[in-house]
């Protein structure tokens, strides 16, 4: 009788010994494959003509479903948020410590997730995130990218509850998302960190938070007491003048006809041009209207074009140059407990702190 078996020799083929030897049977085998395992049966096999279309549409639905399996796998693992006020910021490896800190893991340690809270560094952490999303998305790591992105989503879910600071979102968003159309059609050619299906969801994301934005409609509040519009008109005034964003004026001024009057006033606009610009940069742009005065107004959206205008924010991170120590400084701890908001080993700790703009912060990281 024949004897069959498998030789170690070759995986996968079926063997027969006779009295010349051992013989491959490989039909067999094939025949032997198809009964007991139908799946390992190639697809032109057991697809007809009728069933190709069908199969293609699988094929698209699969591809579908496997890019939002992956994206919910990224948001359901657990968000990596640290409740650190400092870190030390380190470029190179001493006796005492080895390694550097990188601006992704300054990114994940420092908490950015509560300071979104406080309505001083709310704008100075939207900042941030744009100038990240400009130029310094590809150099987070993966770790760091699903943190900024579950903090923009925290960012985004405030501004749709509370209807305020919708601009800033939509300048960030933005950004964002004309940086990651440019990353995901040139993907090979950049160092994009993370699966292509995951990108594109994200993206995905973004789109919708656009159009929510977008969708937003602040709900007129019903109110029997005092209103803006009751106030006397030099403190309405004064209101305007205590605005350091050109949009803010213009916005406020679509409230009531007094205040349309009051935003088009020119000491209120050259006061702006004259706080955000200097002399000789408003100078080289100077437009003058048909009886030869000067349009501040026009003139400081024209200079927003060709210069930067000055920060301001109400909270920032800071940095000791004793300690090389990145922190947030709480100033009411500072107060009651002179708390500097790290352990500093200074003599006068606050004459070693500085403000780090969100363009100084991603420059300490540049090494």
């Amino acid at each position: 009788m024949p004897f069959l078996g498998q030789d170690w020799r070759s995986p996968g083929w079926s063997w027969i010994k006779t009295e010349d030897g051992w013989k491959r049977c490989e039909s067999w085998s094939r025949d032997l494959d198809r009964e007991n395992n139908p799946c390992n049966v190639s697809h032109s096999i057991i697809l007809n003509s009728d069933d190709e279309e069908i199969f293609s549409n699988e094929e698209q639905e699969y591809t579908s479903k496997k890019r939002k399996k992956d994206h919910f796998r990224n948001d359901t693992n657990t968000q990596c948020f640290y409740r650190e006020k400092w870190i030390y910021v380190h470029k190179e490896s001493t006796r005492e410590r080895h390694g550097y800190c990188t601006l992704g893991e300054a990114f994940n340690r420092l908490d950015f997730s509560s300071a979104i809270q406080d309505i001083r560094r709310f704008t100075y952490v939207v900042k941030l995130l744009q100038l990240i999303a400009k130029s310094q998305l590809t150099s987070l790591s993966g770790v760091a990218q699903k943190n900024y992105f579950n903090i923009l989503d925290k960012i985004v879910q405030k501004v749709l509850d509370d209807h305020q600071n919708p601009r800033l979102i939509k300048d960030l968003l933005q950004d964002l998302s004309s940086t990651l159309c440019i990353l995901i059609r040139g993907v090979g050619k950049s160092v994009l960190v993370g699966n292509i299906n995951i990108w594109i969801c994200r993206l995905e994301t973004i789109l919708r938070w656009q159009q929510q934005l977008q969708n937003l409609q602040v709900t007129k509040q019903v109110n029997d007491g005092l209103t803006l519009s009751d106030l006397p008109l030099h403190m309405l005034n004064n209101i305007l003048y205590r605005f350091s964003d050109g949009w803010d004026i213009v916005t406020l001024g679509q409230v009531t006809p007094t205040l349309s009057v009051l935003s088009e006033d020119r000491q209120l606009w050259k006061r702006l041009c004259q706080y955000h610009f200097a002399e000789q940069q408003f100078c080289r742009h100077l437009i003058l209207s048909e009886k030869g005065h000067v349009e501040w107004k026009l003139m400081y959206f024209a200079l927003q074009k060709h210069y930067p205008p000055r920060e301001q924010y109400g909270d920032t991170l800071h940095f000791c140059r004793h300690c090389s120590i990145l922190f947030w400084k709480d100033c009411r701890l500072a107060l009651l407990f002179k708390d500097s908001g790290h352990p500093c080993t200074a003599a006068d700790p606050d004459s070693c702190f500085m403000p780090v703009s969100p363009q100084h912060f991603i420059d300490l990281f540049k090494f």
